[in-house]
């Protein structure tokens, strides 16, 4: 019986998990745009907000991210809590929010640093 228990609580906790397929292919999808040098297709998985904030006056979305020397990697963790999830590439780490109309990239080119929030180049 206890080993039921066990079983049963495991399924209900894996029930909460929230899958992490969706942003981890935006990610992936986001790095593909930029190494096949298409700056406007990853301007496109960004969040609004950041892909407005990103250009300089008389830049596009696609002009200031084909600028950055931005680079993926492989995916070494992806998790997801409610609307956010966090994607860690080997030379990257990426925050992503679920809109209506899927998953986007808020946050790429980020840098963990000690005791303080990530060191994004691209962020809303």
């Amino acid at each position: 019986m206890k080993g039921l228990l066990i079983v049963i609580a495991a399924l209900l906790l894996a029930g909460c998990a929230t899958d992490t397929s969706a942003p981890t292919r935006v990610a992936e999808d986001f790095y593909r745009a930029l190494s096949e040098g298409r700056p406007d297709a990853a301007c496109l998985l960004l969040a609004p907000r950041t892909a407005a904030k990103l250009p300089d006056d008389g830049q596009s979305c696609g002009q200031a991210l084909g600028e950055l020397a931005l680079s993926g990697g492989s995916l070494q963790e992806a998790v997801a809590w409610g609307e956010e999830a966090q994607v860690r590439l080997s030379e990257d780490t990426l925050f992503l929010h679920r809109y209506a109309e899927g998953w986007k990239v808020k946050a790429a080119g980020c840098e963990q640093r000690p005791e303080l929030p990530y060191d994004c180049e691209v962020e809303d």
